[in-house]
């Protein structure tokens, strides 16, 4: 069994609405020395009867057609064999 992390962050330069919001809260809060906040997804699948190399193809494929958004955002994935 393998566990993906997958982690969607918008691209640079892609206005940030949500990560502004953050930032404004946070110094209005009395944060110091914060220039940025991005804000992105971060979601865990897990995976059974796989191999890694069926595993990486088909998270890749999640990724690129529903997950992510590839015109606006990057994403990146880890495997792991899962905890039993």
């Amino acid at each position: 069994m393998l566990t993906a992390k997958i982690y969607v962050t918008l691209k640079p330069g892609v206005l940030d609405a949500q990560g502004d919001t953050v930032r404004s809260a946070l110094q209005t809060l009395g944060f110091e020395g914060l220039t940025d906040v991005r804000v992105g997804k971060f979601m865990v699948l897990t995976l059974n009867g796989l191999t890694t190399e069926q595993a990486t193809a088909q998270v890749d494929e999640m990724c690129r057609r529903l997950l992510a958004n590839p015109v606006i955002e990057d994403y990146r994935f880890e495997l792991q064999e899962a905890a039993t």
